[in-house]
């Protein structure tokens, strides 16, 4: 879909502009479907390790919606609109769909950490396009997301991993 970009004293060029609001729109898709997959895991784990699961879900899920509303801002700050609607966002995130019929902490914990790595490695793609685009604050917002995003999913890996 074609970007009308709103006006900005912005000193970034109208198609690099645009480039990074579409960057930035992909990664919103992501990020906002990545928040309903926290949700999601939030509602529904059972098992041993509910509750220490289930607040850890509670935290990435706030974590996420901080860099959600940062990269939408970002998008708006650069002329763009945000485009984090359920339709926009259902038919345009990258990331695997969580599975629904899952209740165990374990198997949380597995597609949990299946979701944040994906969005990591999108992310991390992302800090190079924006590089390329030239747009350093753009690329400065996902290197925070990714390293944040990583941190997270240590938390979370945390959780499967046994000592030997």
């Amino acid at each position: 879909m074609p970007q009308i970009l709103h006006r900005t004293k912005i000193d970034i060029p109208d198609n690099l502009r645009a480039a990074a609001i579409d960057l930035l729109n992909a990664r919103l898709a992501d990020g906002v479907d990545l928040s309903s997959q926290m949700k999601q895991a939030h509602w529904n784990v059972k098992g041993p390790g509910f509750i220490a699961l289930h607040e850890l879900f509670d935290t990435v899920h706030g974590a996420v919606q901080v860099h959600v509303d940062d990269m939408a801002e970002r998008i708006t700050a650069l002329g763009g609109t945000a485009r984090g609607t359920a339709a926009v966002v259902a038919s345009a995130s990258t990331l695997p769909e969580y599975p629904l019929e899952i209740r165990a902490g374990a198997d949380h914990v597995e597609a949990v950490s299946t979701a944040l790595a994906a969005f990591g490695k999108e992310v991390r793609r992302a800090i190079a396009e924006a590089a390329e685009i030239g747009d350093a604050d753009t690329e400065d917002l996902f290197v925070g997301v990714s390293r944040d995003i990583d941190k997270k999913l240590w938390l979370v890996e945390a959780h499967a991993q046994a000592e030997h």
